[in-house]
């Protein structure tokens, strides 16, 4: 089978591989704030993943002493909830539809 250059990358030990799909969605990061200072209280955020078919997995992101190195955690799905988005200073819908 004949793979296009396009999707063909080098690793850092040399090798080169193919970009593979697995899926694809949409995201939503999201970090926990103090209700009463609106500053961030904890040093984590939430990735929360959604692909195609609605499957959702969640991650907590755990910056490490190195920059721009994380710890991801995989955590148990924690169903629907809201958001408060800063920006419009509105409780929002996790996801929401574009539609």
């Amino acid at each position: 089978m004949e793979i296009s250059q396009e999707v063909l990358t080098k690793s850092k030990k040399g090798k080169v591989e193919v970009r593979s799909l697995i899926k694809r969605g949409k995201f939503v990061v999201y970090e926990y704030l103090d209700p009463k200072t609106l500053q961030r209280s904890e040093n984590k955020v939430k990735l929360v993943l959604k692909d195609e078919d609605g499957k959702i997995e969640e991650f907590f992101l755990i910056p490490l002493k190195e920059s721009n190195k994380f710890l991801a955690l995989k955590v148990e799905e924690k169903g629907e909830r809201k958001i408060w988005n800063p920006k419009t200073k509105k409780v929002e819908e996790l996801f929401y539809d574009e539609s």
